[in-house]
């Protein structure tokens, strides 16, 4: 199997070098996104990448975007990535692991939706008996299911900085009444539809964080990736049971 850790499209301008992403500008309303094989743990890149993981990793994100297309519009522009570089390059951008995506302007908002109490949720609950100002029942254990899932935004952090949890009214004044509740509401209409289609394969996904860009008409569109490892924590459900009675997560998948 091929690695991809980083690329050098020279024909196109690079616009940014995530944990993961190359992205470049192709024109002013394209952008070409490359999922690398890196893998990063606590904001740090490790050198050694894993095979084929960006494929994977787009793969997945091309499921979702297509399983929720109804219920918010998304940035795939529907052109082949390869059709944008030039013929020496379409190895890096081959194999499935590269998108040709509108160009939005980003919310600066990570939409985080949790279905159960795990990760920095389970130790803010511990605390204030709340996650990011939703107050929860009484009693919760570690990785327990939440009566319904709850809208927990998160500030977006610079490179190298962990993303901030913040209250749904910062996220008002940020970006203003009628959108935030959009963000919140479509955030929430996703995650249940990915819930409900995972659990039928025996999948749990305890959280997940969407990203949202507003198109040339002000339109709320899905961005960036989804439902990932790298964006969810998802569970088996087999294991779910005996974890709970234990105080632990589940193993992660």
């Amino acid at each position: 199997m091929k690695t991809l850790h980083t690329t050098s499209i020279t024909s196109l301008p690079l616009l940014a070098r995530g944990k993961v992403r190359d992205n470049y500008a192709v024109g002013d309303k394209r952008i070409l996104m490359i999922a690398s094989d890196r893998i990063s743990a606590f904001d740090v890149i490790m050198s050694e990448p894993i095979p084929e993981k960006g494929i994977i990793l787009t793969q997945m994100a091309l499921f979702w975007f297509d399983k929720l297309g109804g219920i918010c519009p998304n940035h795939l522009t529907g052109e082949q990535p390869e059709s944008v570089v030039t013929e020496a390059e379409r190895p890096q951008v081959s194999g499935g692991r590269a998108m040709l995506v509108k160009r939005l302007k980003p919310i600066p908002v990570e939409a985080v939706v949790r279905g159960y109490l795990a990760g920095s949720g389970w130790a803010e609950y511990q605390v204030t008996q709340s996650v990011c100002g939703v107050p929860l029942p009484a009693g919760l254990g570690n990785a327990a299911q939440l009566p319904e899932p709850i809208f927990t935004p998160a500030a977006k952090a610079e490179v190298g900085e962990h993303d901030e949890n913040i209250h749904y009214e910062q996220v008002v004044a940020v970006v203003g009444e009628k959108l935030a509740a959009q963000i919140r509401d479509t955030s929430i209409a996703l995650y249940t539809a990915a819930r409900d289609y995972a659990a039928t394969k025996g999948i749990i996904i305890a959280d997940t964080k969407f990203e949202f860009g507003l198109d040339e008409d002000g339109t709320l569109t899905l961005m960036d990736e989804v439902l990932t490892p790298d964006s969810s924590r998802f569970w088996p459900a087999d294991s779910y049971a005996a974890a709970l009675a234990t105080g632990k997560n589940p193993p992660q998948l």
